[in-house]
């Protein structure tokens, strides 16, 4: 079920994908080639981007044989038979200003080989993700390819990014990402800056698009299987085949937090730091830690004021939404 969208300004939902457009948007449909047969324009920049957009959509989409008639298993594949990219990677460790940090990783040798007006684009991997993971190389390659000087935003704790402080990212914390941002601007003030998260980092990113709004120093984003509502993503976790998700990722939380543990044997109040270092769903982790550490009184207070679908109403940048 495909979705594409560009917005806030323009939009454009694929015709198989079965959730109606976000509330309060101004729709107009047209028709372009048969691998497209319907599209749904929002918002008054279709003049600029459509024209573009009506040449490059025009080639059809060839999923892989055999595996692409389930999500499910397109997924397992990918995780279990994907190459992983060898790529060398030059690693930054940024100090923000809570005393946390993060991990910025940049291709070795663009700093030389790239002009200093090459575009740059910064990666958000999903939760626990980071430039370790097959899907994030293959993006990075593919861009650095077309001449993208591309960095890897890892998030507190994940791709083996130092914890400094006892405290990880969440779904609702935007201060490392006005950092980064900020930080990467800096560094090449003759670029165009772009994005592009997966998951809950698409979730991030739009939330700070949002927030930004006509200030956004970004010129464009990509938003990949954005969550968007996260109440109904963890009704959605519970159920079927998403448990397996559900269960992967919780092990991949407390791997992390294990490593860590000794920066959080201290907390006192509400946290609950065993049901955190022994979750067995992600909505456990957020329970034990994170709706605590970022002053939130239920995991669905949590989830409600972190939802990024309240978010892409305030976005001023061409953003593409792909799900």
């Amino acid at each position: 079920m495909a979705k594409l969208s560009l917005g806030s300004t323009f939009s454009i939902f694929h015709s198989r994908h079965i959730r109606p457009p976000l509330a309060g948007c101004h729709v107009t449909e047209m028709t372009v080639a048969d691998h497209h047969p319907s599209l749904e324009v929002v918002g008054g920049a279709r003049d600029r981007f459509l024209p573009s957009l009506h040449t490059n959509l025009r080639l059809p989409y060839n999923p892989f044989p055999l595996i692409a008639w389930n999500r499910h298993v397109e997924t397992i594949f990918a995780s279990f038979f994907r190459s992983i990219p060898q790529v060398r990677l030059r690693r930054e460790c940024l100090r923000v200003k809570d005393g946390g940090s993060v991990a910025l990783d940049w291709i070795s040798g663009d700093h030389r080989r790239l002009p200093p007006d090459s575009p740059v684009l910064i990666l958000l991997p999903g939760l626990t993700g980071g430039s370790q993971d097959s899907y994030v190389r293959h993006m990075l390659t593919k861009a650095n390819g077309k001449g993208w000087r591309v960095v890897v935003f890892n998030s507190r704790g994940c791709g083996e990014s130092p914890v400094t402080t006892p405290q990880f990212y969440s779904a609702s914390f935007l201060g490392d990402t006005y950092e980064v941002v900020k930080h990467v601007g800096a560094r090449y003030p003759e670029a165009n800056l772009y994005a592009v998260g997966w998951s809950l980092g698409a979730n991030i990113l739009v939330r700070y698009l949002g927030k930004e709004s006509h200030a956004c120093p970004l010129s464009g984003a990509v938003s990949l299987c954005n969550p968007f509502n996260l109440v109904i993503a963890d009704e959605d976790f519970h159920k079927g085949f998403n448990n397996v998700y559900d269960k992967a990722l919780a092990r991949a939380l407390c791997k992390i937090f294990k490593k860590h543990a000794l920066l959080f044997e201290d907390m006192g109040g509400e946290f609950n730091i065993p049901l955190a270092a022994n979750a067995k769903s992600v909505r456990d982790f957020d329970e034990g830690l994170t709706r605590v550490s970022f002053g939130f009184k239920s995991v669905d207070d949590y989830y409600s004021n972190s939802s990024s679908c309240d978010s892409i109403k305030h976005v001023k940048r061409p953003l593409l939404c792909i799900q």
